[in-house]
């Protein structure tokens, strides 16, 4: 009974593969249909390549993120001597 479906599944993709290779041959046919058939073409290359750029991007962001927390933690260590450094240079300027 398995065998049976999955016969029929492969019909029916066979037939569907079939139908849309005709649909293609039909619009090529027309005017215009072999600019539309490479247009169609050159947007699928164009979604794919975006496709990898935006996965990318994940990455990117969590070196952001990686990056951030890392300037954050070098910034709280060079707090103190900040403040300490202020409070000599206004103290200095007070008593001039």
């Amino acid at each position: 009974m398995a065998t049976t479906k999955q016969k029929t599944d492969k019909d029916a993709i066979a037939r569907l593969a079939r139908k849309g290779e005709e649909a293609l041959h039909r619009i090529t046919e027309l005017p215009g249909g072999t600019k539309a058939v490479k247009a169609f073409n050159d947007l699928r290359a164009n979604v794919d390549e975006l496709g990898k750029k935006v996965r990318g991007i994940d990455r990117l962001e969590a070196r952001v993120a990686k990056l951030e927390k890392e300037l954050a933690t070098l910034k709280r260590a060079q707090k103190p001597k900040t403040t300490t450094s202020t409070r000599a240079s206004s103290a200095r300027k007070s008593s001039a």
